[in-house]
């Protein structure tokens, strides 16, 4: 009786695969977690040095922007030096969106609209774009590293609706991550976190990311 019911249920929705509890594995991931944090970090600190002397002024604003406020006098500040060191203003714009991406940290949208100000659009709109889809990688690798204990534990229910819904498109899976990524159904840390774990597979998931942020991130880059 329990074996049918088991194989009714699986019928109907799709089940998440079980975890063995192993507290020395979840230590370990954390751990890694925490080394790709503090890599990260150290690589936006080596951009940082790589900038020339700043002015009293312009320290202040240095900083990662949390709103649009922030992201203007940061625009302000990196323009200024953006000619003459074009590739440390780059690189500081593509080390720090993809290290927001990957931690699942707000300011991605000041990090568009900055990036609109300071290049040209088909360069500000190709990196904003290549930035979320590698940035949201990281995320799903690092969720496939430990993230699956978190989503067993506080989204069994949405993250089974999920999978069901990508069973139901595996004949299609790119065209429904873009479809994904340009609507509200789903936020989009929340895609990231959960895709591993309901086995979408990496290639679909990146370009479908990519071509996806081509229209939200066109607005802000164009703003």
């Amino acid at each position: 009786m329990e074996v049918t019911e088991r194989r009714h249920r699986g019928k109907d929705e799709a089940e998440l695969p079980e975890v063995t509890k192993r507290p020395e594995s979840t230590r370990k991931a954390f751990i890694v977690v925490g080394i790709v944090f503090i890599v990260s970090l150290l690589a936006l600190l080596y951009v940082y040095q790589c900038f020339p002397d700043l002015e009293e002024d312009e320290i202040q604003h240095i900083k990662l922007p949390r709103d649009i406020e922030d992201a203007k006098n940061l625009g302000k500040v990196l323009y200024r030096y953006k000619d003459k060191y074009y590739f440390e203003v780059l690189m500081g714009v593509f080390i720090s969106y993809i290290f927001l991406q990957t931690f699942a940290i707000p300011g991605s949208i000041s990090l568009s609209i900055l990036s609109g100000f300071l290049f040209p659009f088909p360069v500000a709109l190709v990196l904003v774009c290549f930035c979320s889809a590698t940035g949201a990688t990281f995320c799903y690798l690092l969720s496939f590293l430990v993230g699956r204990r978190l989503v067993y534990k506080y989204f069994p229910d949405k993250a089974r609706s999920w999978a069901d819904k990508v069973n139901n498109h595996r004949s299609n899976l790119l065209n429904y991550m873009i479809f994904l990524r340009i609507t509200p159904f789903l936020p989009n840390w929340f895609i990231n976190i959960t895709a591993p774990v309901i086995d979408v597979p990496m290639l679909p998931f990146w370009l479908g990311t990519f071509l996806g942020k081509f229209l939200d991130s066109s607005h802000f880059c164009y703003c």
